[in-house]
């Protein structure tokens, strides 16, 4: 599957999802994690790519789809943002090169959609473990504003890693 083959069958998937949401909206994450996995099921095309119902607690992204990946999204809010996964990725599911969003927003007027996670990548948050933050449609990613792509990040070691986050966190603000 190319890559716009792939968007087009997200296009199908949150469409699906969105009227589904729009008649009763989805009550909480694992309600609609549970949910995006039927769908996703139902709409695959290719024999080859079966969906795992029972992945590993903690694996990135939540949804694979043979080289491409999907990481779920939740609130109730009415907000496209929400913290994601730690930066470390430790639990990467290696079969996948590409990763997607697929986020439910439930405040507001519910809504489903998709985003291409390294461009839904707008912060980093720093704590005991640094966690990325994502926004559907946000104006600048996170990796373009390090000056570094998702994909040579995601394979740095951690102390390389901690020193663009550094440099991020201490530079001076835009106001």
């Amino acid at each position: 599957m190319t890559k716009e083959e792939f968007e087009d069958f997200l296009d199908e998937v949150t469409g699906r999802l969105r009227s589904e949401a729009l008649a009763a909206p989805f009550k909480n994450a694992q309600e609609f994690e549970n949910r995006v996995r039927i769908v996703v099921n139902e709409v695959v095309e290719d024999p080859d790519v079966t969906i795992d119902f029972h992945p590993h607690a903690q694996a990135f992204p939540d949804i694979a789809v043979g080289e491409f990946g999907i990481e779920v999204k939740f609130t109730t809010n009415d907000t496209w943002r929400s913290v994601a996964n730690s930066v470390l990725e430790t639990n990467r599911i290696d079969a996948v090169k590409t990763v997607y969003i697929v986020f439910g927003k439930m405040g507001g007027v519910p809504d489903v959609k998709w985003g291409e996670y390294e461009k839904s990548v707008m912060h980093v948050r720093t704590s005991h473990v640094p966690r990325f933050e994502v926004e559907i449609g946000a104006p600048t990613s996170l990796f373009e504003q390090m000056g570094v792509v998702y994909d040579k990040f995601r394979h740095l070691p951690m102390h390389e890693k901690m020193q663009y986050i550094r440099e991020y966190v201490l530079r001076p603000a835009i106001i």
